[in-house]
């Protein structure tokens, strides 16, 4: 008999997290949403709207707000959507739930982990390994999903079964998942994209125009291409809405907090005076060091993702960059 999914735990209310709640609200599912601020909570549970991270969209009464992790674990399936760094923290606190095994947990966080260069499958294999990896990732704002504006993801789960039962499970009339099997390749497209945007963004703050801003995403998206195949993810699920799709949508926004940072570089400002007024996690500022390694480690060629981790640390200005970039020898275009 097929699994099926009625409650879920959602794991971090920051715009994401809350946006997909809203989601999971709006398919008529049960949804509990953890927050680590008091504030947060009783915001959502009594005004009914994230203040914080979500203002000025009225959420469903039935999503319910709480402190205590552990109220989730007794859900049908779990969303991870707590900042990529912080991830292992969080779920570590579930290590000895037993009540959750067997259950999807949905990674829904984009980014690699700085201390072990991993990604988030890792990181929930190595913390909870009693569930079943599943991973959300596409073009989707969090705002436009919380709106309730057409939006389209990959929803990757090695299980098709399982896989198959979520994707009804958090179907709406206006979000609409694809399923997959590649839980990496899926990862792969949503970390590299974070890291490739605020080299889109530097470009545009750099007012180096728009043909500049294309070569950078055509070439980004061979870099992430290179990435996935030394790693042994299948080659199409980048060409998808989890790859190509949210690189697109990332690179062309100034809404993403990726591409602005990037925008804001190129216009001169420090990194620290950008990261200080943001209350939202820039991911790709915390990914671009370990991408970084991660293709020297695998003799991956990642000019583009490289310059920016090496922008970012401050060992190599913006122009520089440029001119080390345009300098590079002549090639035959290969992915």
């Amino acid at each position: 008999m097929t699994q099926s999914y009625q409650s879920f735990g959602v794991i971090g209310a920051g715009a994401w997290g809350t946006a997909l709640a809203q989601n999971l609200a709006v398919a008529g599912r049960d949804v509990t949403l953890w927050a680590f601020e008091k504030d947060t909570v009783d915001s959502i549970n009594k005004a009914h709207e994230n203040t914080a991270f979500l203002p000025g969209i009225a959420l469903s009464p039935s999503i319910t707000a709480t402190q205590d992790l552990t109220a989730l674990v007794q859900c049908d399936a779990l969303l991870s959507v707590a900042p990529a760094q912080h991830t292992r923290s969080i779920l570590s606190t579930l290590s000895n739930e037993k009540a959750l095994t067997g259950k999807p947990v949905i990674l829904c966080s984009k980014g690699i982990e700085i201390s072990t260069r991993e990604f988030m499958s890792d990181v929930l294999s190595e913390t909870l390994p009693q569930v079943v990896p599943v991973v959300l990732s596409g073009p989707s704002f969090a705002i436009d999903v919380a709106k309730g504006l057409p939006t389209a993801v990959t929803l990757a789960c090695k299980d098709e079964v399982m896989g198959a039962a979520l994707v009804q499970a958090v179907a709406a009339p206006t979000f609409r998942p694809y399923l997959a099997t590649d839980v990496l390749g899926a990862e792969i497209g949503g970390a590299v994209k974070n890291v490739l945007a605020i080299a889109c963004g530097m470009v545009l703050g750099m007012g180096l125009g728009r043909s500049a801003h294309a070569a950078i995403i055509a070439r980004g998206f061979a870099e992430m291409r290179r990435l996935g195949k030394k790693l042994g993810c299948d080659p199409e699920t980048l060409t998808g809405l989890c790859g190509l799709g949210d690189l697109v949508l990332t690179c062309s926004s100034e809404q993403s907090r990726n591409m602005s940072c990037g925008f804001a570089l190129g216009k001169g400002e420090s990194l620290e005076k950008i990261l200080a007024a943001r209350t939202s996690v820039t991911e790709g500022v915390a990914s671009a060091p370990a991408l970084k390694k991660m293709a020297e480690s695998l003799d991956v060629d990642m000019p583009i993702s490289i310059a920016v981790a090496d922008i970012l640390a401050g060992d190599l200005n913006i122009q520089s960059a440029l001119v080390e970039l345009l300098a590079r020898e002549h090639k035959t275009e290969v992915l």
